[in-house]
């Protein structure tokens, strides 16, 4: 058998690279090579109803159908994962808690939070039942279960503050939210960061104890989109808000038959799902100061904990981050 050159040899890899390359690209991109828009990739996730009463409904395929707009949803089992699938264009739009998303886009994901899905008290630190855990100072010395990188985590920071403890006085077991409650119901750890649906549900069926709750602490549920994808497609930035706005109404006007979808989606009872209902607040959309001195607020806690990482100061990147413009205009139309 006649050997390949080496040079061929090369030659061939290089090609074969170039072609891996373009494939990958092709992959992750929404748009034809013209620029035309083939593909929406939105998100659904436990956490976000709304997501979940668009995706059950078919309502975001049925309004890019005749655009000849492929709809592709992928599950977000927290705010880190929504925020990975963004950083890694992966989706083009994301479901997560404002904090969490502050502090991806101090760290380079190219994101812009356009909208308010809910304002949710989702979060609480959570113990079992005959825990002698009673407030955060019990905490000290304690095994706490947390998501790095998400709302609840961002929550336990902020109280330990408060009750004058920092990260070195707990030890924080980063596990995703489900496993968090998994590792508290077998005394794993001594407590949880917790996240609805999951807390609800351990809340209701395990007698778990919310030993601290702070609605104010709880940032809100933020949909986010790619920059390079708003700039692209602002059109089909406010179709998929018009969505959002149609859910939200649906939700307030349909509370029992919501909490059916979101127990169907999140595989938990009716009952944990109208629990999680209840901690939701449905009435504002467009992203405002308010939103902004939550962030503010966020992000000093961050810094205090050495957990900002980004080279702008906290009211340069909130700026940056929150895009009311496409749920302004929907208001206007």
């Amino acid at each position: 058998m006649n050997k390949i050159p080496l040079i061929d040899k090369r030659s061939l890899l290089a090609l074969l690279s170039l072609v891996v390359i373009v494939f990958l690209a092709a992959c992750g991109n929404s748009s034809s090579a013209s620029g035309e828009l083939k593909q929406i990739r939105l998100d659904y996730a436990y956490y976000s109803p709304a997501s979940l009463v668009i995706k059950n409904k078919g309502w975001a395929e049925e309004a890019f159908k005749d655009s000849d707009i492929e709809v592709t949803w992928t599950l977000s089992q927290g705010s880190n994962k929504a925020l990975e699938f963004l950083n890694s264009n992966s989706v083009d739009f994301g479901s997560t808690a404002g904090s969490a998303a502050l502090l991806a886009k101090a760290n380079g994901n190219p994101i812009q939070g356009i909208y308010l899905a809910s304002k949710p008290e989702w979060t609480a630190l959570v113990a079992a039942k005959d825990s002698d855990i009673k407030d955060p100072a019990d905490l000290k010395g304690k095994k706490v279960a947390a998501t790095v990188g998400t709302d609840p985590y961002i929550f336990l920071q902020r109280t330990l503050q408060e009750a004058g403890l920092d990260e070195q006085d707990v030890e924080i077991v980063n596990l995703q939210h489900a496993d968090g409650a998994s590792a508290l119901l077998s005394g794993d750890v001594d407590a949880w960061a917790g996240l609805d649906p999951h807390m609800a549900k351990l809340e209701l069926e395990n007698d778990a104890q919310l030993f601290y709750r702070n609605e104010d602490f709880n940032t809100y549920n933020f949909l986010n989109v790619r920059e390079k994808f708003a700039e692209n497609h602002p059109e089909e930035v406010k179709e998929v808000l018009k969505l959002y706005d149609k859910a939200r109404a649906w939700i307030e006007e349909n509370p029992e038959e919501t909490a059916e979808i979101v127990a169907k989606e999140a595989g938990i009872s009716q009952e944990v799902a109208a629990k999680q209902l209840e901690r939701n607040d449905f009435s504002e959309s467009v992203p405002s100061d308010t939103q902004r001195e939550i962030l503010n607020q966020s992000g000093a806690v961050l810094e205090k904990a050495n957990l900002w990482k980004g080279n702008k100061d906290v009211a340069e990147t909130v700026d940056a981050y929150i895009e009311p413009k496409f749920a302004q205009e929907l208001g206007e139309e």
